[in-house]
């Protein structure tokens, strides 16, 4: 059979449809387009988002406060050493049968360690806080005057008494500016992308670079609540969140707004808050006594 009479083929006995495949496998393949990837946030980039989150938490909580109650810097330091390892409600619910018996530290030094387990059973690891908060009552006693110290270095020396509890001492005690990084203040921490740190005290060094001093105390309080009320440890209300756009971990909780709703907590959900005796300024209702139902 001639060349001729197969039209496909070339004049080199080459068709005319494998020259077009050897064309196709030499030319160099055309660019597709890709989607390229987000820039990672820049330092500055996060700072502006931390101090947005700041501003707009101080409008959802403009009364935000230390949620344990107290009438003096005694009650406030013993307070919060009781109130490791439980709620404030609880320790709240415990202190005014405390405090009316054991008003001064030189009171509480004096006291049977008995009778101080007795009432202060109610929030758990009832020895150990005893011999913490008689240890630091009578370091109070003999070494302060019977008065509580305003300075870190000297609240960091009591018995039971560490940075995260003289900063909540001092912060509202006695109006020294600090961070109190306790576990929802980490929490948020980290999932607002402030710090990749699980140290209380590395988280407090970076967030202390973030936010000027004067807005420490306030910070502090404004995040503890919004991480008791919404952005929870298990089931963040994502979908009722009023920052949900500066958040860049949205999604790991439920984002359907009207499940969401059903998860917010204290005065957010309708119910009481954890003070007995709560500023006046506090939207909620007051938490009950101890004993008394807490719906």
């Amino acid at each position: 059979m001639s060349g001729e009479g197969n039209s496909a083929v070339g004049e080199h006995g080459v068709s005319k449809q494998a020259k077009a495949a050897n064309r196709k496998r030499t030319e160099p393949a055309k660019p597709t387009k890709s989607v390229k990837p987000a820039k990672p946030e820049s330092r500055l980039g996060m700072v502006r988002r931390a101090r947005k989150i700041n501003r707009e938490l101080a409008e959802v909580y403009p009364y935000a406060h230390p949620e344990l109650d107290f009438r003096n810097p005694f009650e406030l330091l013993v307070a919060t050493v009781l109130s490791a390892q439980t709620t404030d409600l609880r320790v709240n619910q415990t202190t005014p049968a405390l405090f009316a018996k054991y008003p001064t530290p030189e009171d509480l030094a004096a006291a049977v360690p008995e009778e101080v387990e007795e009432l202060i059973r109610p929030t758990g690891f009832f020895r150990a806080k005893t011999k913490s908060i008689m240890g630091l009552a009578t370091a109070l006693r003999d070494d302060f005057g019977g008065e509580v110290p305003g300075r870190l270095d000297d609240l960091v020396k009591l018995p039971g008494v560490g940075r995260k509890t003289a900063f909540v001492v001092l912060g509202n005690a006695f109006g020294v500016p600090g961070i109190t990084v306790d576990t929802h203040f980490m929490r948020l921490a980290r999932r607002w992308k402030w710090t990749e740190s699980d140290d209380p005290v590395k988280i407090e060094a970076e967030i202390a670079t973030i936010f000027p001093k004067s807005e420490w105390t306030m910070l502090s309080h404004r995040v503890i609540f919004h991480g008791r009320r919404i952005c929870h440890a298990r089931k963040p209300a994502c979908g009722a969140c009023p920052i949900a756009h500066l958040c860049p971990a949205y999604g790991e909780g439920e984002t359907d707004p009207e499940k969401a709703k059903k998860l917010l907590k204290y005065e957010k959900g309708g119910f009481p808050g954890q003070r007995l005796n709560p500023p006046p300024d506090y939207p909620g209702r007051p938490a009950p006594p101890l004993g008394a139902s807490e719906a």
